[in-house]
């Protein structure tokens, strides 16, 4: 017996071939697991990558759009703005150049007022000589031969004279103030309204009239307008405002019935 046969080796015993293979598979596929494992997370990553970068470049995007519809906006709020401006200076212009022409006509009738002041103040003055020498010339104490060309040629007299509502002169008259102040001139004293001055005489026809008689418009005992016939179809009467004391063709406005009181 060898002095060695009871000594043990101390060399480690050697691995099977099926274990040496087993443990580098499992190396391999570790490491394909690791390097696959690695792939999937830079994928992932690059995936991630993308995936944040997206939104910011949407809201970049998002910010010039707002940014042009701001600028848009801005600029149709400053055309707009313009816009009203030029609106306003031309209604302005518009109510200057109405304002100089309303200017102008009340220039014109200021000067035409005051003609037409100096032409009445002038027929005034001959008016009041013209009655002077009436007065002078006639007798009014009662109704007598001539009674009626004294109311005829005071009546004339006061042509030009103002119509006024109520007026009872002597440089303004309504209808019937004028009337009466005619035939008072003779003695006749006549009531104050047309109303009762159409039942004040003896009734005529329109068709036998006498210088002198009382016309009437409307009914008798209400009538709303009186004047005086001074002959060859035509009367005498303080007609309205517009046209004062007046002689007018009866056919242009006839005469409802007449009343003589002389």
């Amino acid at each position: 017996m060898s002095h060695t046969a009871h000594i043990r080796s101390h060399r480690k015993p050697r691995r099977s071939a099926t274990t040496s293979i087993a443990v580098r598979a499992g190396v391999a596929g570790g490491v394909l697991s690791m390097a696959a494992a690695g792939a999937s997370a830079s994928a992932s990553a690059a995936e991630t990558t993308q995936t944040l970068e997206l939104p910011t470049l949407t809201a970049d995007l998002a910010a010039q759009v707002a940014q042009s519809a701001d600028a848009t906006q801005q600029a149709a709020a400053n055309y707009e703005l313009e816009a009203e401006r030029d609106a306003a200076a031309a209604a302005a212009a518009k109510e200057a150049k109405k304002d100089l022409a309303d200017a102008k006509k009340k220039a014109e009738a200021k000067k035409k007022a005051e003609e037409a002041r100096k032409a009445a103040a002038e027929a005034a003055v001959s008016r009041s000589s013209a009655r002077t020498t009436l007065s002078a010339s006639t007798t009014v104490s009662a109704p007598a031969s001539g009674s009626v060309a004294t109311v005829i040629s005071f009546l004339k007299a006061q042509v030009g004279d103002a119509y006024v509502m109520g007026g009872t002169g002597p440089n303004a008259w309504d209808c019937s103030g004028l009337v009466q102040a005619a035939f008072k001139q003779v003695g006749v004293d006549l009531p104050r309204v047309s109303q009762d001055q159409s039942t004040a005489g003896t009734p005529v026809s329109l068709s036998n009239l006498q210088v002198g008689d009382i016309l009437y418009w409307g009914s008798a005992g209400s009538a709303y307008h009186v004047g005086v016939y001074i002959g060859d179809g035509q009367y005498l009467d303080a007609a309205n405002p517009s046209k004062g004391v007046v002689i007018q063709d009866l056919s242009g406005y006839p005469a409802t019935g007449a009343v003589r009181v002389l």
